[in-house]
């Protein structure tokens, strides 16, 4: 059974353009005197700061041979690429359709290069109007290598519980796309502390800030029936799932001792979370630990959770004297190894290929 990527990212040379002739986030900038270009994509590292420089960026984030060497290293057969947060969410309205367009058949177009070893999720116009997403969803569907989308969990801006949402799930429903929904805008900085939590790198929003951003972005689309809507509509969740496993008990909790919602009748019949994650909701396998790993598997099932790297992102640090293997990768490995028994061969190679090639229909 092939090692399969589901999380793996790139910022096409064309994205890298657009992120060097900006001056907000995102964007990439050097800082002389050094001529080493670094990438500013979180709304909380702008402005720059002694303690907010955001990260380097170098060929790997936007050079594909990087990506295969890496995959190469890893023992990954097949990845799925995507691009990295914030996608096209910054983008003019007036543009972003075209702007998808061109950067889907761009994705495309690298994975036929290295057939039956990259698959893409495409790009949506977020910005663009419910009618030109729709028509960028069903020409997604059309493409050879695509198998899916990525999304943001703020949708149009207000959340993904937002009803003008509802074209874009129906379409996304009708044609069989996963979303993979990958977070970016965390919480408040401000819930970090004083400096928001600055003194600390990027730790703080990325280890919990993402997690938590897609638990109350899912949690939103339950309590608004985005679930009973679109029974059919299949979700992967980046980073398994951010802190869901962990809660969904309490919030189904909550939510039966809400007498708001039960006096407006907006639970009476309604689907529960566990219910959609064991059909609706996929999880990744980046949680870093057996822990997690084992939280996710009960709560979706070992043939619904699926391996994935977080390329380019948390590479080696050279100044801890890192080379070769990533870190990041083989700690991931090493929970999917610790998670199960001896015997439990079937569930390894499943989170490890088997269930991306079978949910995804890849062909191997």
């Amino acid at each position: 059974m092939p090692i399969v990527d589901i999380h793996t990212h790139v910022y096409p040379p064309s994205y890298m353009q657009i992120l060097e002739s900006r001056s907000t986030v995102p964007y990439v900038r050097s800082f002389p005197p050094s001529n080493s270009s670094r990438l500013f994509v979180l709304p909380s590292e702008d402005p720059p700061s002694t303690t907010s420089t955001g990260r380097p960026i170098g060929p790997e984030y936007y050079d594909i041979a990087q990506k295969i060497a890496f995959m190469d290293t890893h023992k990954i057969d097949i990845s799925v690429i995507s691009l990295a947060n914030p996608w096209l969410d910054f983008f003019p309205s007036s543009g972003a359709a075209a702007a998808a367009e061109a950067l889907n058949n761009d994705l495309n177009a690298t994975c036929d290069k290295f057939p039956g070893r990259l698959f893409a999720f495409g790009a949506l116009p977020m910005s663009a109007s419910v009618e030109e997403i729709v028509s960028k969803i069903k020409r997604l569907s059309g493409m050879k290598y695509m198998r899916g989308v990525v999304m943001g969990t703020s949708g149009f801006g207000k959340g993904l519980d937002d009803e003008r949402l509802n074209g874009v799930w129906a379409a996304l429903e009708e044609t069989g796309q996963t979303v993979f929904l990958h977070p970016h805008y965390g919480l408040p900085k401000e819930v970090y502390g004083p400096t928001g939590g600055e003194e600390y790198g990027l730790v703080l929003p990325l280890a919990l800030g993402f997690p938590l951003e897609t638990t109350i972005a899912v949690s939103r689309m339950l309590l608004s029936g985005v679930w009973d809507r679109y029974q059919g509509l299949s979700v992967l969740l980046a980073h398994s799932g951010g802190t869901l496993p962990f809660l969904a008990g309490r919030l189904e909790s909550c939510i039966a001792h809400d007498g708001k919602l039960h006096r407006e009748g907006k639970i009476a019949n309604r689907r529960t979370v566990w219910d959609i994650l064991q059909k609706n909701i996929l999880l990744d396998a980046v949680v870093y630990s057996e822990v997690g790993l084992k939280a996710a598997v009960d709560v979706a099932g070992a043939d619904r959770v699926l391996f994935g790297t977080d390329h380019p992102f948390f590479p080696p640090l050279e100044e801890n004297g890192e080379k070769g293997e990533w870190l990041s990768v083989t700690t991931n490995y090493k929970a999917i190894k610790d998670a199960f028994g001896p015997g439990e061969v079937e569930k390894v190679e499943g989170l490890l290929g088997g269930n991306a090639v079978r949910l995804l229909r890849l062909e191997v």
